[in-house]
């Protein structure tokens, strides 16, 4: 293909990408030969535990252009999900109510983000004429928070999450894989300095150490990834966390100068932020089906929606409520919800 001015191309490519919705738009080279021994180790520890997915495909992830040949840049996107609720961990009080992760409030992201990189990829085939590209959204073996880091979208915190000095670190990142050799932008540097909070504030002690996640402690792996028994050492300090967790982001002193969602579809559905545990448990399959339709909550399937929500019940106040709610569910035709809800049961007896 004939290239444009390639550093006019690369600002032209940034302001179609503001104009199309993102935040922030950077670009990076493919070399993440930093980060291949911190995932092989993280991995030879199996704190991915069963997220098989993350030691598939080789050493793929680390290197982009075996994703997709000719690759030699990659175009990388962050998109804010924040509401305008404070930064505070107050819900975890109000323990008759279901916490849902906040990025799993709203609509499932990686269509919209992805439709809107598709549309990036054609505004840049229209100027630089065809192009090797893919567009990537939490979809593929690719290590997004090492290619953000390296683009300057952030760097990545003690706490893993991906964060930048304007914007926090509630939003979502996308990727363009792509054959232009367009210049690069610098890497970000680390402002975590001495501040441990996110260390800290984490309820089941999941970060072995700054940087480094034990996944299979981690209430979001508990709660999403795992499909069988939740550790009966992890069901108190869940709380009433249904579906992931934010404590690490929440208690963040970067996450002030966050900025609300502008996508309508990042927005809280169904009462997803206010929500009563009895009334998500009284669900039918049918109902949870209806409603996380276009939801991250569908992914986890109605049988973990309950066992989750069983355990949450465990946590909440003795109320008449809650224990007839537990006790309709009692005899439930999954092993797995039945056991959760037993365990719930046995938290209530004085």
């Amino acid at each position: 293909m004939e290239h444009p001015n390639l550093d006019q191309l690369a600002t032209d490519i940034k302001s179609w990408g503001l104009a199309l919705g993102f935040q922030q738009v950077a670009i990076t080279d493919i070399d993440l030969s930093k980060y291949e021994p911190l995932l092989d180790s993280w991995l030879a520890k199996n704190f991915h535990g069963v997220m098989n997915y993350m030691a598939q495909h080789g050493n793929a992830r680390c290197h982009p252009e075996q994703l997709l040949p000719g690759t030699i840049r990659v175009i990388c996107v962050r998109m804010d999900y924040d509401n305008d609720e404070p930064e505070s961990l107050e819900p975890f009080s109000r323990k008759d109510k279901g916490y849902i992760s906040r990025y799993a409030r709203g609509r499932d992201y990686h269509k919209l983000i992805r439709k809107r990189l598709q549309q990036l990829a054609t505004k840049i085939e229209s100027v630089a004429g065809p192009f090797g590209y893919r567009a990537f959204v939490d979809s593929a073996p690719v290590l997004e928070r090492a290619l953000a880091e390296k683009s300057g979208l952030g760097w990545i915190g003690k706490n893993t999450m991906l964060i930048n000095k304007q914007a926090g670190s509630w939003f979502f990142l996308g990727e363009l894989f792509t054959d232009i050799p367009l210049p690069v932008d610098k890497t970000a540097s680390e402002h975590c300095g001495s501040c441990s909070a996110c260390l800290d504030i984490c309820p089941t002690n999941a970060f072995v150490k700054p940087n480094v996640l034990d996944a299979t402690r981690c209430i979001s792996y508990l709660t999403i990834e795992l499909r069988t028994s939740i550790p009966e050492q992890f069901r108190k300090p869940i709380g009433n966390r249904i579906f992931g967790c934010d404590d690490c982001q929440l208690i963040c002193p970067w996450n002030k100068f966050s900025s609300p969602a502008t996508e309508d579809d990042f927005k809280p559905r169904h009462n997803f932020d206010d929500s009563d545990l009895v009334d998500l448990f009284g669900w039918s399959e049918e109902e949870f089906m209806e409603i996380t339709a276009g939801s991250p909550i569908r992914r986890i399937g109605y049988e973990c929606w309950l066992r989750n929500i069983a355990v949450a019940l465990g946590n909440a106040p003795s109320t008449d409520d809650v224990l007839s709610a537990l006790v309709a569910r009692k005899n439930h035709a999954s092993a797995l919800v039945r056991e959760h809800v037993e365990w719930a049961l046995g938290e209530h007896v004085s």
